[in-house]
Protein backbone atom coordinates (compact mmCIF):
# COMPACT_ATOMS: atom_id res chain seq x y z
CA UNK A 1 0.00 0.00 0.00
CA UNK A 2 2.77 2.38 -0.79
CA UNK A 3 1.68 6.02 -0.91
CA UNK A 4 -1.65 5.39 0.88
CA UNK A 5 -2.68 7.56 3.84
CA UNK A 6 -3.77 5.30 6.69
CA UNK A 7 -5.42 6.74 9.84
CA UNK A 8 -7.99 5.67 12.36
CA UNK A 9 -11.54 6.17 11.09
CA UNK A 10 -12.65 7.70 14.39
CA UNK A 11 -10.44 10.73 13.74
CA UNK A 12 -11.38 11.15 10.09
CA UNK A 13 -14.98 10.11 9.59
CA UNK A 14 -18.12 9.13 11.44
CA UNK A 15 -20.86 6.59 10.91
CA UNK A 16 -23.84 8.23 12.58
CA UNK A 17 -26.14 5.20 12.89
CA UNK A 18 -25.50 1.46 12.75
CA UNK A 19 -27.84 1.13 9.73
CA UNK A 20 -26.08 3.84 7.70
CA UNK A 21 -24.38 2.90 4.44
CA UNK A 22 -22.38 6.16 4.35
CA UNK A 23 -19.86 7.88 6.59
CA UNK A 24 -19.31 11.62 7.14
CA UNK A 25 -15.85 13.09 6.49
CA UNK A 26 -14.83 15.03 9.61
CA UNK A 27 -11.87 16.57 7.79
CA UNK A 28 -10.73 16.90 4.17
CA UNK A 29 -9.78 13.39 3.00
CA UNK A 30 -7.34 13.12 0.06
CA UNK A 31 -7.61 10.42 -2.59
CA UNK A 32 -5.97 7.24 -1.38
CA UNK A 33 -6.92 7.73 2.26
CA UNK A 34 -7.51 4.40 3.96
CA UNK A 35 -10.48 4.39 6.32
CA UNK A 36 -10.33 1.60 8.86
CA UNK A 37 -13.95 0.89 9.66
CA UNK A 38 -16.20 -2.05 10.42
CA UNK A 39 -13.33 -4.52 10.37
CA UNK A 40 -11.95 -3.72 6.93
CA UNK A 41 -10.00 -1.05 5.08
CA UNK A 42 -11.81 1.26 2.67
CA UNK A 43 -9.61 3.16 0.18
CA UNK A 44 -11.05 6.46 -1.07
CA UNK A 45 -10.77 6.58 -4.88
CA UNK A 46 -11.00 10.39 -4.89
CA UNK A 47 -10.85 13.25 -2.42
CA UNK A 48 -13.84 13.82 -0.11
CA UNK A 49 -14.36 17.26 1.39
CA UNK A 50 -15.07 17.60 5.10
CA UNK A 51 -18.79 17.56 5.98
CA UNK A 52 -19.55 15.42 2.91
CA UNK A 53 -20.53 11.74 2.88
CA UNK A 54 -18.97 8.76 1.13
CA UNK A 55 -20.33 5.28 0.41
CA UNK A 56 -19.28 2.32 2.55
CA UNK A 57 -19.99 -0.19 -0.24
CA UNK A 58 -20.86 -0.10 -3.94
CA UNK A 59 -24.33 1.33 -4.63
CA UNK A 60 -26.36 0.72 -7.79
CA UNK A 61 -28.96 2.93 -9.44
CA UNK A 62 -32.18 3.04 -7.38
CA UNK A 63 -30.40 1.88 -4.21
CA UNK A 64 -31.33 3.90 -1.12
CA UNK A 65 -28.78 5.90 0.84
CA UNK A 66 -29.28 5.59 4.59
CA UNK A 67 -28.06 8.16 7.14
CA UNK A 68 -29.21 8.70 10.73
CA UNK A 69 -30.85 5.31 10.21
CA UNK A 70 -33.37 6.72 7.71
CA UNK A 71 -33.58 7.06 3.92
CA UNK A 72 -32.03 10.33 2.73
CA UNK A 73 -31.85 9.75 -1.02
CA UNK A 74 -32.03 7.46 -4.07
CA UNK A 75 -28.94 6.66 -6.14
CA UNK A 76 -29.13 7.97 -9.74
CA UNK A 77 -25.65 6.86 -10.93
CA UNK A 78 -23.53 3.91 -9.80
CA UNK A 79 -21.37 4.78 -6.78
CA UNK A 80 -18.23 2.84 -5.95
CA UNK A 81 -17.14 2.15 -2.38
CA UNK A 82 -15.48 5.23 -0.91
CA UNK A 83 -16.93 7.61 -3.51
CA UNK A 84 -18.41 10.92 -2.38
CA UNK A 85 -22.19 11.38 -2.38
CA UNK A 86 -23.10 14.34 -4.63
CA UNK A 87 -26.05 15.94 -6.36
CA UNK A 88 -24.90 14.12 -9.55
CA UNK A 89 -25.33 10.62 -8.08
CA UNK A 90 -28.14 11.12 -5.53
CA UNK A 91 -31.64 12.59 -5.55
CA UNK A 92 -34.17 13.30 -2.81
CA UNK A 93 -36.11 10.29 -1.62
CA UNK A 94 -37.73 9.36 1.67
CA UNK A 95 -38.68 6.12 3.34
CA UNK A 96 -42.24 4.87 3.33
CA UNK A 97 -41.80 3.55 6.87
CA UNK A 98 -44.67 4.23 9.24
CA UNK A 99 -44.71 4.14 13.04
CA UNK A 100 -45.97 1.15 14.95
CA UNK A 101 -48.40 3.11 17.11
CA UNK A 102 -47.81 6.16 19.30
CA UNK A 103 -46.00 6.32 22.60
CA UNK A 104 -45.09 8.82 25.27
CA UNK A 105 -42.29 6.98 27.07
CA UNK A 106 -38.69 8.09 26.81
CA UNK A 107 -35.43 7.95 28.67
CA UNK A 108 -35.30 11.26 30.53
CA UNK A 109 -31.86 12.84 30.99
CA UNK A 110 -30.41 13.39 34.44
CA UNK A 111 -31.42 16.90 35.50
CA UNK A 112 -30.57 16.68 39.21
CA UNK A 113 -28.11 19.56 38.82
CA UNK A 114 -30.95 21.83 37.67
CA UNK A 115 -33.67 20.84 40.12
CA UNK A 116 -34.86 23.87 42.07
CA UNK A 117 -33.01 26.37 39.86
CA UNK A 118 -34.88 29.47 38.71
CA UNK A 119 -34.47 32.29 36.24
CA UNK A 120 -35.31 35.94 36.83
CA UNK A 121 -38.23 36.74 34.57
CA UNK A 122 -41.12 39.17 34.15
CA UNK A 123 -44.33 37.76 35.64
CA UNK A 124 -47.43 38.75 33.67
CA UNK A 125 -51.01 39.07 34.83
CA UNK A 126 -52.05 35.96 32.89
CA UNK A 127 -49.56 33.81 34.82
CA UNK A 128 -46.94 33.51 32.09
CA UNK A 129 -43.35 34.65 32.52
CA UNK A 130 -41.24 36.63 30.06
CA UNK A 131 -37.50 36.56 29.54
CA UNK A 132 -37.55 40.21 28.42
CA UNK A 133 -39.74 43.28 28.83
CA UNK A 134 -40.53 45.21 25.65
CA UNK A 135 -43.05 47.76 24.48
CA UNK A 136 -44.21 46.95 20.94
CA UNK A 137 -45.08 49.32 18.10
CA UNK A 138 -46.97 47.52 15.33
CA UNK A 139 -48.40 48.43 11.89
CA UNK A 140 -51.59 46.71 10.73
CA UNK A 141 -50.66 47.31 7.10
CA UNK A 142 -47.51 48.01 5.10
CA UNK A 143 -48.79 51.54 4.34
CA UNK A 144 -47.83 52.44 7.93
CA UNK A 145 -44.23 51.20 7.70
CA UNK A 146 -42.95 54.68 7.04
CA UNK A 147 -44.68 56.04 10.15
CA UNK A 148 -43.30 53.15 12.17
CA UNK A 149 -39.81 54.13 11.00
CA UNK A 150 -40.46 57.77 11.98
CA UNK A 151 -41.49 56.61 15.44
CA UNK A 152 -38.45 54.33 15.70
CA UNK A 153 -36.01 57.12 14.94
CA UNK A 154 -37.78 59.56 17.25
CA UNK A 155 -38.02 57.17 20.19
CA UNK A 156 -34.50 55.79 19.98
CA UNK A 157 -33.10 59.31 19.69
CA UNK A 158 -35.12 60.53 22.67
CA UNK A 159 -34.02 57.54 24.77
CA UNK A 160 -30.40 57.68 23.62
CA UNK A 161 -30.91 54.08 22.55
CA UNK A 162 -30.02 54.11 18.84
CA UNK A 163 -28.53 50.66 18.08
CA UNK A 164 -26.79 52.05 15.00
CA UNK A 165 -25.11 54.99 16.76
CA UNK A 166 -21.60 53.56 16.31
CA UNK A 167 -22.17 52.83 12.63
CA UNK A 168 -23.43 56.38 12.08
CA UNK A 169 -20.29 57.68 13.75
CA UNK A 170 -18.21 55.44 11.46
CA UNK A 171 -20.00 56.78 8.37
CA UNK A 172 -19.30 60.38 9.41
CA UNK A 173 -15.64 59.54 9.99
CA UNK A 174 -15.37 57.92 6.58
CA UNK A 175 -17.02 60.89 4.90
CA UNK A 176 -15.16 63.66 6.74
CA UNK A 177 -11.85 61.89 7.26
CA UNK A 178 -10.34 59.98 10.14
CA UNK A 179 -8.98 63.21 11.66
CA UNK A 180 -12.39 64.84 11.80
CA UNK A 181 -13.33 65.53 15.41
CA UNK A 182 -16.96 64.56 15.80
CA UNK A 183 -18.87 64.73 19.02
CA UNK A 184 -20.45 61.42 19.89
CA UNK A 185 -23.04 61.55 22.60
CA UNK A 186 -22.45 58.63 24.97
CA UNK A 187 -25.49 56.61 26.02
CA UNK A 188 -27.00 58.18 29.11
CA UNK A 189 -28.69 56.72 32.11
CA UNK A 190 -31.51 54.37 31.16
CA UNK A 191 -34.74 56.24 31.75
CA UNK A 192 -36.66 52.96 32.06
CA UNK A 193 -34.23 50.47 33.64
CA UNK A 194 -36.79 47.66 33.84
CA UNK A 195 -37.59 47.83 30.11
CA UNK A 196 -35.40 46.00 27.61
CA UNK A 197 -36.41 48.29 24.78
CA UNK A 198 -39.11 49.45 22.40
CA UNK A 199 -39.49 47.14 19.42
CA UNK A 200 -40.83 48.37 16.08
CA UNK A 201 -42.25 45.80 13.65
CA UNK A 202 -42.64 46.33 9.92
CA UNK A 203 -44.01 43.94 7.29
CA UNK A 204 -45.45 43.85 3.76
CA UNK A 205 -48.90 42.46 4.48
CA UNK A 206 -52.30 43.75 5.63
CA UNK A 207 -53.84 44.47 2.24
CA UNK A 208 -53.77 43.35 -1.39
CA UNK A 209 -53.93 39.68 -0.42
CA UNK A 210 -56.57 37.18 0.57
CA UNK A 211 -58.89 37.51 3.55
CA UNK A 212 -57.06 34.51 5.00
CA UNK A 213 -53.73 36.35 4.79
CA UNK A 214 -55.21 39.33 6.67
CA UNK A 215 -56.64 37.08 9.37
CA UNK A 216 -53.38 35.15 9.71
CA UNK A 217 -51.44 38.40 10.03
CA UNK A 218 -53.75 39.57 12.79
CA UNK A 219 -53.35 36.27 14.65
CA UNK A 220 -49.57 36.54 14.34
CA UNK A 221 -49.54 40.16 15.57
CA UNK A 222 -51.82 39.11 18.44
CA UNK A 223 -49.27 36.44 19.34
CA UNK A 224 -46.59 39.11 19.58
CA UNK A 225 -48.73 41.66 21.43
CA UNK A 226 -49.85 39.02 23.96
CA UNK A 227 -46.37 37.50 24.27
CA UNK A 228 -45.02 37.27 27.84
CA UNK A 229 -41.96 39.26 26.71
CA UNK A 230 -44.22 42.20 25.78
CA UNK A 231 -45.69 44.63 28.30
CA UNK A 232 -48.09 46.26 25.86
CA UNK A 233 -48.38 47.71 22.36
CA UNK A 234 -49.11 50.74 20.22
CA UNK A 235 -50.84 49.84 16.93
CA UNK A 236 -50.94 51.98 13.79
CA UNK A 237 -53.65 51.46 11.17
CA UNK A 238 -54.29 53.25 7.90
CA UNK A 239 -58.02 52.59 7.98
CA UNK A 240 -59.07 51.15 4.62
CA UNK A 241 -56.92 47.99 4.58
CA UNK A 242 -58.13 44.40 4.82
CA UNK A 243 -56.48 43.78 8.19
CA UNK A 244 -58.91 45.89 10.21
CA UNK A 245 -58.48 46.96 13.83
CA UNK A 246 -61.54 44.89 14.75
CA UNK A 247 -59.86 41.77 13.32
CA UNK A 248 -56.76 42.33 15.45
CA UNK A 249 -58.87 43.04 18.52
CA UNK A 250 -60.73 39.76 18.01
CA UNK A 251 -57.46 37.85 17.64
CA UNK A 252 -56.11 39.46 20.82
CA UNK A 253 -59.31 38.63 22.69
CA UNK A 254 -58.82 34.93 21.88
CA UNK A 255 -55.43 34.98 23.62
CA UNK A 256 -56.24 37.60 26.25
CA UNK A 257 -59.98 37.22 27.00
CA UNK A 258 -59.73 39.32 30.18
CA UNK A 259 -58.11 42.24 28.34
CA UNK A 260 -55.07 42.30 30.61
CA UNK A 261 -52.62 43.50 27.95
CA UNK A 262 -52.66 47.30 27.38
CA UNK A 263 -53.01 48.15 23.67
CA UNK A 264 -53.72 51.52 22.04
CA UNK A 265 -54.85 51.92 18.43
CA UNK A 266 -54.36 54.88 16.06
CA UNK A 267 -55.93 55.19 12.60
CA UNK A 268 -54.28 57.62 10.21
CA UNK A 269 -57.34 58.25 8.05
CA UNK A 270 -59.17 59.49 11.15
CA UNK A 271 -56.30 61.74 12.31
CA UNK A 272 -56.17 65.47 11.68
CA UNK A 273 -52.71 65.16 10.14
CA UNK A 274 -49.64 62.99 10.03
CA UNK A 275 -48.05 65.22 12.68
CA UNK A 276 -51.05 64.65 14.93
CA UNK A 277 -50.81 60.88 14.42
CA UNK A 278 -47.10 60.81 15.27
CA UNK A 279 -47.58 63.01 18.33
CA UNK A 280 -50.41 60.86 19.71
CA UNK A 281 -48.47 57.66 19.05
CA UNK A 282 -45.36 59.04 20.77
CA UNK A 283 -47.41 59.97 23.83
CA UNK A 284 -48.81 56.44 23.89
CA UNK A 285 -45.35 54.86 23.60
CA UNK A 286 -43.86 56.92 26.40
CA UNK A 287 -46.90 56.28 28.61
CA UNK A 288 -46.51 52.58 27.85
CA UNK A 289 -42.84 52.68 28.84
CA UNK A 290 -43.74 54.14 32.22
CA UNK A 291 -46.25 51.35 32.72
CA UNK A 292 -43.82 48.63 31.58
CA UNK A 293 -41.12 49.98 33.88
CA UNK A 294 -43.24 49.11 36.91
CA UNK A 295 -42.57 45.38 36.35
CA UNK A 296 -39.29 43.97 37.69
CA UNK A 297 -37.55 40.63 37.24
CA UNK A 298 -38.51 38.03 39.82
CA UNK A 299 -37.52 34.35 40.25
CA UNK A 300 -39.48 31.88 38.13
CA UNK A 301 -39.23 28.08 37.72
CA UNK A 302 -37.47 26.74 34.62
CA UNK A 303 -40.80 25.17 33.64
CA UNK A 304 -41.84 28.65 32.43
CA UNK A 305 -39.22 28.60 29.67
CA UNK A 306 -40.41 27.81 26.15
CA UNK A 307 -37.49 27.14 23.80
CA UNK A 308 -38.07 27.70 20.12
CA UNK A 309 -35.49 25.75 18.10
CA UNK A 310 -34.37 26.83 14.66
CA UNK A 311 -31.58 26.15 12.16
CA UNK A 312 -30.28 28.29 9.33
CA UNK A 313 -27.24 28.19 7.10
CA UNK A 314 -26.90 24.50 8.01
CA UNK A 315 -23.88 22.42 7.00
CA UNK A 316 -22.86 18.77 7.00
CA UNK A 317 -21.92 18.98 10.69
CA UNK A 318 -25.18 20.59 11.91
CA UNK A 319 -26.93 17.26 12.36
CA UNK A 320 -23.91 15.81 14.18
CA UNK A 321 -23.16 18.55 16.70
CA UNK A 322 -25.29 21.70 17.05
CA UNK A 323 -28.70 20.16 16.34
CA UNK A 324 -28.44 17.12 18.67
CA UNK A 325 -26.91 19.46 21.27
CA UNK A 326 -29.99 21.69 21.13
CA UNK A 327 -32.18 18.58 21.22
CA UNK A 328 -30.43 17.51 24.42
CA UNK A 329 -31.16 20.94 25.94
CA UNK A 330 -34.84 20.62 24.96
CA UNK A 331 -34.97 17.17 26.58
CA UNK A 332 -33.50 18.58 29.78
CA UNK A 333 -35.99 21.43 29.86
CA UNK A 334 -38.94 19.10 29.19
CA UNK A 335 -37.73 16.85 32.03
CA UNK A 336 -37.83 19.95 34.23
CA UNK A 337 -41.44 20.69 33.24
CA UNK A 338 -40.66 23.22 30.50
CA UNK A 339 -41.44 23.31 26.79
CA UNK A 340 -39.85 23.26 23.36
CA UNK A 341 -41.21 24.09 19.89
CA UNK A 342 -39.82 22.39 16.76
CA UNK A 343 -40.91 23.97 13.46
CA UNK A 344 -39.87 24.03 9.77
CA UNK A 345 -42.16 21.32 8.36
CA UNK A 346 -40.30 21.07 4.99
CA UNK A 347 -37.23 20.13 7.04
CA UNK A 348 -39.06 17.27 8.76
CA UNK A 349 -39.70 15.54 5.43
CA UNK A 350 -38.36 12.00 5.61
CA UNK A 351 -38.51 11.65 9.37
CA UNK A 352 -42.28 11.95 9.74
CA UNK A 353 -42.57 8.34 10.86
CA UNK A 354 -40.14 8.93 13.73
CA UNK A 355 -42.05 12.01 14.92
CA UNK A 356 -45.40 10.25 14.50
CA UNK A 357 -44.14 7.45 16.71
CA UNK A 358 -43.30 10.03 19.39
CA UNK A 359 -46.76 11.64 19.40
CA UNK A 360 -48.46 11.24 22.77
CA UNK A 361 -51.68 9.94 21.24
CA UNK A 362 -53.14 9.04 17.87
CA UNK A 363 -55.09 12.29 17.50
CA UNK A 364 -51.90 14.37 17.77
CA UNK A 365 -50.21 12.11 15.21
CA UNK A 366 -53.11 12.48 12.80
CA UNK A 367 -52.96 16.27 13.00
CA UNK A 368 -49.23 16.23 12.25
CA UNK A 369 -49.81 14.04 9.21
CA UNK A 370 -52.72 16.21 8.04
CA UNK A 371 -50.71 19.44 8.27
CA UNK A 372 -47.70 17.88 6.52
CA UNK A 373 -49.91 16.52 3.71
CA UNK A 374 -51.72 19.85 3.31
CA UNK A 375 -48.42 21.73 3.13
CA UNK A 376 -47.06 19.38 0.46
CA UNK A 377 -50.28 19.72 -1.58
CA UNK A 378 -50.03 23.51 -1.35
CA UNK A 379 -46.41 23.37 -2.55
CA UNK A 380 -47.33 21.04 -5.40
CA UNK A 381 -50.09 23.41 -6.52
CA UNK A 382 -47.47 26.05 -7.34
CA UNK A 383 -45.04 23.58 -8.90
CA UNK A 384 -42.81 23.22 -5.84
CA UNK A 385 -41.71 20.34 -3.62
CA UNK A 386 -39.95 19.95 -0.28
CA UNK A 387 -36.97 18.57 -2.22
CA UNK A 388 -36.27 22.16 -3.35
CA UNK A 389 -35.57 23.24 0.24
CA UNK A 390 -31.74 22.87 0.42
CA UNK A 391 -29.92 26.08 -0.52
CA UNK A 392 -26.71 26.20 -2.59
CA UNK A 393 -24.82 26.76 0.66
CA UNK A 394 -26.42 23.67 2.21
CA UNK A 395 -25.44 21.53 -0.79
CA UNK A 396 -21.92 22.94 -0.96
CA UNK A 397 -21.36 21.97 2.66
CA UNK A 398 -22.66 18.43 2.48
CA UNK A 399 -26.48 18.53 2.69
CA UNK A 400 -27.21 16.97 -0.69
CA UNK A 401 -30.97 16.30 -0.36
CA UNK A 402 -33.85 17.67 1.68
CA UNK A 403 -34.23 14.29 3.37
CA UNK A 404 -30.57 14.41 4.45
CA UNK A 405 -31.05 17.94 5.72
CA UNK A 406 -34.29 16.99 7.47
CA UNK A 407 -32.83 13.98 9.25
CA UNK A 408 -30.27 16.26 10.88
CA UNK A 409 -32.66 19.19 11.42
CA UNK A 410 -35.12 17.04 13.37
CA UNK A 411 -32.40 16.36 15.95
CA UNK A 412 -33.17 19.81 17.40
CA UNK A 413 -36.37 18.33 18.84
CA UNK A 414 -34.55 15.84 21.07
CA UNK A 415 -36.26 12.60 22.04
CA UNK A 416 -39.16 13.58 24.31
CA UNK A 417 -42.80 12.81 23.40
CA UNK A 418 -44.70 15.22 21.13
CA UNK A 419 -47.49 16.69 23.28
CA UNK A 420 -49.14 18.91 20.65
CA UNK A 421 -49.07 19.87 16.96
CA UNK A 422 -49.80 23.51 16.09
CA UNK A 423 -50.68 25.22 12.86
CA UNK A 424 -49.00 28.56 12.11
CA UNK A 425 -49.89 31.28 14.69
CA UNK A 426 -51.49 28.83 17.16
CA UNK A 427 -50.22 29.33 20.73
CA UNK A 428 -48.34 26.61 22.59
CA UNK A 429 -50.41 25.74 25.66
CA UNK A 430 -49.15 22.27 26.62
CA UNK A 431 -45.93 21.67 28.53
CA UNK A 432 -43.48 19.51 26.61
CA UNK A 433 -42.38 19.29 22.96
CA UNK A 434 -44.69 20.95 20.41
CA UNK A 435 -44.49 20.75 16.62
CA UNK A 436 -45.32 23.97 14.75
CA UNK A 437 -46.15 24.22 11.04
CA UNK A 438 -43.88 26.87 9.50
CA UNK A 439 -41.82 27.12 6.32
CA UNK A 440 -38.11 26.30 6.31
CA UNK A 441 -37.27 29.97 5.72
CA UNK A 442 -35.13 30.91 8.75
CA UNK A 443 -36.72 34.23 9.62
CA UNK A 444 -40.29 33.27 8.72
CA UNK A 445 -39.95 30.20 10.94
CA UNK A 446 -38.35 32.10 13.83
CA UNK A 447 -41.08 34.72 13.53
CA UNK A 448 -43.67 31.94 13.83
CA UNK A 449 -41.92 30.28 16.80
CA UNK A 450 -42.07 33.48 18.82
CA UNK A 451 -45.63 34.20 17.68
CA UNK A 452 -46.62 30.83 19.18
CA UNK A 453 -45.03 31.71 22.51
CA UNK A 454 -41.30 30.84 22.47
CA UNK A 455 -39.66 33.17 24.98
CA UNK A 456 -36.11 32.09 24.06
CA UNK A 457 -34.80 30.79 20.72
CA UNK A 458 -31.84 28.47 20.10
CA UNK A 459 -30.64 28.91 16.52
CA UNK A 460 -28.08 26.50 15.07
CA UNK A 461 -25.92 27.32 12.07
CA UNK A 462 -22.99 25.81 10.22
CA UNK A 463 -22.37 28.60 7.72
CA UNK A 464 -23.30 31.65 9.84
CA UNK A 465 -26.69 33.38 9.86
CA UNK A 466 -26.99 36.96 11.17
CA UNK A 467 -30.57 37.03 12.37
CA UNK A 468 -32.57 37.49 15.55
CA UNK A 469 -36.05 38.44 16.69
CA UNK A 470 -37.61 41.67 18.00
CA UNK A 471 -39.28 40.07 21.03
CA UNK A 472 -37.41 36.93 22.11
CA UNK A 473 -33.63 36.66 22.63
CA UNK A 474 -31.94 34.39 20.08
CA UNK A 475 -28.81 32.38 20.90
CA UNK A 476 -26.66 31.24 17.93
CA UNK A 477 -24.95 27.84 18.19
CA UNK A 478 -22.26 26.97 15.63
CA UNK A 479 -21.85 23.41 14.37
CA UNK A 480 -18.10 23.87 13.95
CA UNK A 481 -15.34 25.83 15.67
CA UNK A 482 -14.02 27.39 12.47
CA UNK A 483 -17.29 29.30 12.13
CA UNK A 484 -17.29 30.23 15.82
CA UNK A 485 -13.80 31.72 15.45
CA UNK A 486 -14.49 33.48 12.15
CA UNK A 487 -17.87 34.97 13.11
CA UNK A 488 -17.39 35.41 16.84
CA UNK A 489 -19.52 38.57 16.83
CA UNK A 490 -22.47 36.44 15.61
CA UNK A 491 -22.00 33.11 17.42
CA UNK A 492 -22.85 32.67 21.11
CA UNK A 493 -21.96 29.00 21.65
CA UNK A 494 -19.62 26.58 19.88
CA UNK A 495 -20.62 22.94 19.37
CA UNK A 496 -17.42 22.24 17.46
CA UNK A 497 -15.76 20.28 20.31
CA UNK A 498 -18.31 17.52 19.64
CA UNK A 499 -16.94 17.07 16.10
CA UNK A 500 -13.35 16.94 17.38
CA UNK A 501 -14.28 14.39 20.05
CA UNK A 502 -13.25 16.78 22.81
CA UNK A 503 -16.66 17.01 24.52
CA UNK A 504 -19.77 14.89 24.91
CA UNK A 505 -23.17 16.21 23.85
CA UNK A 506 -24.52 15.80 27.40
CA UNK A 507 -21.66 17.81 28.87
CA UNK A 508 -22.20 20.73 26.49
CA UNK A 509 -25.99 20.49 26.87
CA UNK A 510 -25.66 21.20 30.59
CA UNK A 511 -23.42 24.16 29.77
CA UNK A 512 -25.80 25.52 27.12
CA UNK A 513 -28.81 25.18 29.43
CA UNK A 514 -26.97 27.22 32.07
CA UNK A 515 -26.34 29.89 29.41
CA UNK A 516 -30.07 29.84 28.57
CA UNK A 517 -30.84 30.56 32.22
CA UNK A 518 -28.41 33.50 32.20
CA UNK A 519 -30.00 34.92 29.04
CA UNK A 520 -33.54 34.39 30.33
CA UNK A 521 -32.54 36.27 33.49
CA UNK A 522 -31.12 39.23 31.57
CA UNK A 523 -27.61 38.61 32.91
CA UNK A 524 -26.16 37.69 29.51
CA UNK A 525 -26.93 39.54 26.28
CA UNK A 526 -26.90 37.39 23.11
CA UNK A 527 -25.03 38.75 20.10
CA UNK A 528 -28.25 39.03 18.08
CA UNK A 529 -29.66 41.41 20.70
CA UNK A 530 -26.39 43.33 21.00
CA UNK A 531 -26.26 43.80 17.21
CA UNK A 532 -29.98 44.72 17.02
CA UNK A 533 -30.72 41.82 14.67
CA UNK A 534 -34.48 42.19 15.06
CA UNK A 535 -35.91 40.38 12.06
CA UNK A 536 -39.67 39.91 11.61
CA UNK A 537 -41.10 38.30 8.44
CA UNK A 538 -44.65 36.90 8.48
CA UNK A 539 -45.39 33.84 6.37
CA UNK A 540 -47.61 34.77 3.40
CA UNK A 541 -49.54 31.58 2.68
CA UNK A 542 -51.94 33.01 0.10
CA UNK A 543 -51.51 35.03 -3.11
CA UNK A 544 -51.39 38.73 -3.94
CA UNK A 545 -54.59 40.04 -5.50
Amino acid sequence: MSGLITRQAAHLSLRVHALDNVRVALTDLPAGTVIEADGHNLILPAAVRHKHKFALSPLAVDDLVIMYGVTVGRVTQPIVAGEAITTENLEHSTSSARPQGCHDSWQQPDVCAFQGLTFDGYHRSDGRVGTANHWLVVPLVFCENRNIEVLRQCVTDALGDDPYRDYKHLARQLLHGEEEELQVIPPGERLFPNVDGVRFLTHHLGCGGTDGDAETLCRLLAGYICHPNVAGATVLSLGCQKAQIAMLQAAIAERDPKGLKPVEYFEQQRSESEASLIREALVAVFSGLKLANQVTRQPAPLSELILGVECGGSDGFSGLSANPLVGAVVDRLVALGGSGILSEFPELCGVEHELLARCRDEQIGQRFQQLMDAYQRHAAAVGAHFSMNPSPGNVRDGLITDAMKSAGAAKKGGDSPVVDVLDYTEPATRKGLNLLCTPGNDVESTTGLVGSGANLVLFTTGLGTPTGNPVAPVLKISSNSELADRMRDIIDFDAGPIIRGEAEIGELADELLRLCIEVASGRHVPNAVRLAQLDFIPWKRGVSL
